[in-house]
Order: C-alpha cells, then sequence, then structure tokens
C-alpha cells in the first residue's frame, strides 16, 4: 500500500496506523518509506518504533508507557518525549530523550503494534509478511550481526506464539510492499 492508497483508506492525514509482523519482514524499510512520502505530500506523520522499546527479555509488556508517552500525547495535539532503548554491547540502555512533533497521522511500527488490546484506537493495521522464516531470520542477522542470531531465533519462537494468540494478521490488511523479497 503507497501512501496515495493509505490516505484515501484513512479519508485524509490523521488517525493512528500500527505497521506489524514478524521480525525481519520489511517494517521498518516499509514504514521509512510510507512515512517519508506521505511528509513529501505535506501530512505531518509521527512514526514510532516499538523497537525503541522491546528487548529481548521484555517483548511485549511495555507497551502501556508507550502509549502513555508517546500516542497519548500526540493524540491530545501535543509533543510526545520519550527515552528510546539503546543498545550498548548488547545491553539495552536508556538513551538520550527524544521528542516527537505533534502530529495528525501516528504511524507506529513493529512487532506487535497492531495488538488486539490496542486495535480499537487504530485507523489501520497493516502486517507484513516478509517471506518465509528463514529468509526473514536470514535480514534481521544481516541487520543486527551473527552474534544476534541466537536471541533472534528465540525471538521468531516468541513472535510466532505471540501472533497465534494474539490474532494479529486476521485482523491487519497484509501488504507486499515493493523491495521486500519473499
Amino acid at each position: 500500500m503507497e501512501a496515495p492508497e493509505l490516505l484515501a483508506r484513512l479519508g485524509g492525514p490523521e488517525g493512528i496506523v500500527a505497521i506489524d509482523g514478524p521480525s525481519g519482514a520489511g517494517k521498518s524499510t516499509y514504514a521509512q518509506h510510507l512515512v517519508g512520502d506521505l511528509r513529501a505530500d505535506g501530512a505531518r506523520v509521527a512514526l514510532v518504533r516499538t523497537d525503541h522499546y522491546a528487548t529481548w527479555d521484555d517483548p511485549v509488556s511495555w507497551w502501556p508507557r508507550l502509549v502513555a508517552e508517546v500516542v497519548d500525547p500526540l493524540v491530545r495535539g501535543r509533543d510526545a518525549f520519550y527515552r528510546p532503548l539503546v543498545w550498548r554491547d548488547g545491553v539495552p540502555t536508556p538513551g538520550e530523550e527524544l521528542r516527537v512533533p505533534r502530529a495528525s497521522l501516528i504511524v507506529i511500527e513493529g512487532v506487535s503494534s497492531a495488538r488486539r488490546s490496542f486495535f480499537d484506537r487504530l485507523s489501520l493495521g497493516l502486517w507484513l509478511d516478509g517471506g518465509t522464516a528463514e529468509q526473514r531470520l536470514e535480514r534481521a542477522v544481516a541487520r543486527d550481526g551473527e552474534e544476534s542470531r541466537a536471541e533472534l531465533v528465540r525471538w521468531q519462537e516468541f513472535e510466532r506464539g505471540w501472533f497465534a494468540v494474539d490474532g494479529t494478521r486476521e485482523r491487519c490488511t497484509v501488504v507486499e510492499p515493493r523491495g521486500v523479497d519473499a
């Protein structure tokens, strides 16, 4: 789904869009291109990445913090502030505070962004499959480094269970962005 189709589905550049799917599916790249195109067309868009909150040991329970720190202020028309996790020597630590300027369209990108508990607040949930588990693993290893392979395999096991229980894909519009080899 390209920017014009997204805007048509939303009825304009307002609302909350989630881009979900398994690790290595191409969500970050797709979100970056989509948000860039929307901004080029003059839309005020905030891009929020779940990777700024999730860790190997805490893949999903941080969600209320993301909503309180980022989503709720933006929905109220205010700037949002949060401290994304920064990985140093394989250990996540809070980074410098980021400001997210107020925006009429919020794009949340990452694993669990279209979760059942938040879906009623979404204007649209998008899902990327990104090929087979093996293809996704190799893309994630290429992105994160060979030293992350064991954690990424464990993460894939977690997300398979998460998505099965949450039913995420079934609620979302499945998109196949250009440039993701499936």
